[in-house]
């Protein structure tokens, strides 16, 4: 017979630091931009450099009309950004919270075994 033991006090502290679910949910959403590899490459290339569409679309081999539409989907989420550079748009990083998840996230695939 298992031994059942009290967690109200774990659980409560916990509940006590949960954001809503409303806020829950955005996290996940924003995680799962992140499950597409092509955004994932544009953001690594732009992890590098701020680029063109055209530049971004010959770095990866595919139609701009593809880096376009995903361009629109990061900068809708706000992971990129976007200026004017004469008749150019020139798309970069929005910030650096940007920078440090892909950071993160390489970090952790390609550190050694602890």
């Amino acid at each position: 017979m298992a031994h059942k033991h009290d967690h109200s006090q774990v659980i409560q502290s916990v509940t006590d630091k949960l954001p809503s679910d409303e806020l829950l949910c955005d996290l996940g959403d924003l995680f799962k931009l992140f499950g597409d590899t092509t955004r994932i490459k544009i953001l690594y290339s732009l992890f590098e450099s701020e680029l063109c569409v055209c530049a971004i679309a010959e770095l990866l081999k595919m139609e701009q009309s593809a880096i376009s539409h995903q361009l629109k989907i990061l900068k809708d989420a706000k992971l990129v950004g976007c200026r004017r550079s004469g008749r150019l748009n020139m798309y970069y990083l929005a910030d650096d919270h940007v920078r440090t998840i892909i950071g993160q996230g390489f970090e952790h695939l390609t550190e050694e075994g602890k």
